[in-house]
């Protein structure tokens, strides 16, 4: 039984491990901090003025993944944001659903 447990909490400590969390941790090593902070404008909008202007659009999560890995331009001003191709598919849902918390 003790055995059972024990490999039942190590699955459990894997799937926590394997899963992704955007935090701004994550925004740091996607390098999305050289442009965007939390509460401020730097280059970018803060990632609390992106929360708010896409609440309640249809697939917000999907839309804001699209904007982060492929780049924009002329929907903040003049200058656009390059596409972030290296950026993973779990790191900018990620970073998705973690901006849309912060409205």
């Amino acid at each position: 039984m003790k055995t059972a447990w024990l490999g039942v909490f190590a699955a459990s400590a894997l799937l926590v491990a394997g899963s992704v969390q955007a935090s701004p941790e994550l925004a740091a090593k996607n390098n999305c901090v050289a442009c965007h902070q939390v509460d401020a404008k730097l280059v970018g909008p803060s990632f609390k003025e992106i929360a708010t202007k896409y609440a309640g659009k249809d697939d917000e999560t999907g839309y804001l993944v699209s904007k982060i890995k492929g780049g924009s331009t002329g929907v903040w001003g003049q200058i656009p944001m390059p596409p972030n191709v290296n950026v993973s598919d779990g790191d900018a849902k990620a970073l998705a659903e973690w901006i849309s918390t912060l409205k």
